[in-house]
């Protein structure tokens, strides 16, 4: 197995999503990885440090203007976060709740831009809408830089925190995987880990005027323990999807997303994807151990094939089950961006004995506990 257009893609530059992440940032990363970057991928650090450079000086007018209001914002309605693997299902489920106007989120312009997405949305976003592709690279799925994204974007943007750094910088993959777990990290990293995000989570609230914020963040699987320290009555919705189905599509996945993103020259598939196996059990030994912790009436769990099934009952089913108002109002808006949805096809997938088997061996308790068959 080998990356897709990782030759083909060497000199695209504009996919980097170091381009908006503070300098500061940028620098701390480098360090981290030693300053090693591979040569055919030197370009994309330099543009990468032109564009933050140019972005300064939004920064900096954003963080002169907006931080006491930020530091001095409380939450009142704790967020909703949404829960799974990725490519479980997520972004679909993000994208139909936040048709309800009751939620904020954050934008992809919010996201690729977390350092000057209050201040200067007018002057920026048509540089970033310009630069999105009409669909993302790996199915149907539109963009636009104000449909809901991850705010593990946001955090790569302003910490060295989010997994995503890890396919930026793939040599050194197992160090940013360890962010999202947090359990072998320093007690200060965790503070800071808590800090940075709270602050984020607080931004896209003043945005938002205080509205419940929804965060689909599939790094947060790994993470229950840390956002109810951060947030005790924090609503969850977990989705889960068939093991097999699910790890066959994140291959697919980071094959195309890793020459995107890299300036490193990646590592041979065969490591990717046992640090992706490695991801999964680690990430939901934690999830079952702590979702025990999350308040009764506070966690809704969904399965992948019954919500494309049938998306609507598996929302009525979230609304219901989390306590929360307004389905009614709203319902018209769902049955709308489904239908908007039912031409989009699914990849299929041939699943052979040796997967079968590698997966199976790692993620048996995962079968398990979600009641797949092997």
């Amino acid at each position: 197995m080998d990356y897709i257009k990782r030759k083909q893609n060497l000199l695209l530059v504009t996919k980097e999503p170091l381009a908006g992440a503070d300098l500061s940032t940028i620098f701390s990363l480098l360090k981290q990885n030693r300053f090693h970057v591979s040569l055919p991928y030197v370009p994309r650090i330099i543009y990468s440090l032109f564009l933050s450079g140019m972005l300064s000086v939004f920064r900096f007018k954003e963080h002169k203007k907006f931080d006491s209001i930020i530091h001095g914002t409380s939450l009142d309605k704790s967020p909703l976060f949404l829960l799974g693997h990725w490519r479980s299902g997520t972004t679909y489920l993000h994208n139909l709740l936040s048709k309800d106007s009751q939620f904020g989120f954050f934008s992809t312009f919010d996201a690729y831009l977390p350092g000057a997405f209050l201040g200067s949305e007018k002057i920026l976003k048509p540089v970033v809408a310009a630069s999105l592709p009409a669909k993302r690279p790996m199915d149907d799925v539109l963009m636009g830089a104000d449909l809901p994204q991850e705010e593990e974007y946001a955090l790569g943007g302003i910490s060295v925190y989010s997994y995503y750094n890890g396919w930026i910088f793939p040599q050194n993959m197992q160090q940013y995987n360890r962010y999202v777990w947090l359990d072998d990290v320093s007690h200060e990293v965790v503070s800071d880990f808590k800090r940075k995000y709270l602050y984020l989570i607080k931004k896209a609230s003043v945005k938002h005027h205080g509205r419940r914020l929804l965060l689909k963040n599939p790094s947060n699987t790994a993470r229950v323990k840390i956002l109810l320290e951060m947030f005790p009555d924090a609503k969850f919705v977990h989705i889960t999807r068939n093991p097999y189905h699910q790890f066959l599509s994140m291959v697919r996945f980071m094959k195309m997303v890793i020459p995107l993103y890299c300036v490193q020259v990646p590592p041979p598939f065969d490591v990717v994807e046992d640090s992706l196996l490695e991801m999964y059990e680690h990430m939901y030994q934690k999830y079952f151990s702590e979702r025990r912790l999350i308040p009764k009436g506070n966690l809704v769990e969904l399965r992948y094939e019954d919500f494309i099934s049938d998306p609507l009952s598996e929302v009525r089913k979230v609304y219901k089950g989390l306590g929360l108002d307004g389905f009614d109002d709203v319902q018209r808006m769902f049955e709308a961006y489904i239908l908007s949805q039912s031409e989009i096809h699914l990849a299929s997938y041939d699943l052979s004995d040796e997967i079968r088997e590698k997966v199976y061996s790692r993620l048996s308790f995962v079968f398990e506990n979600f009641g797949y068959e092997r």
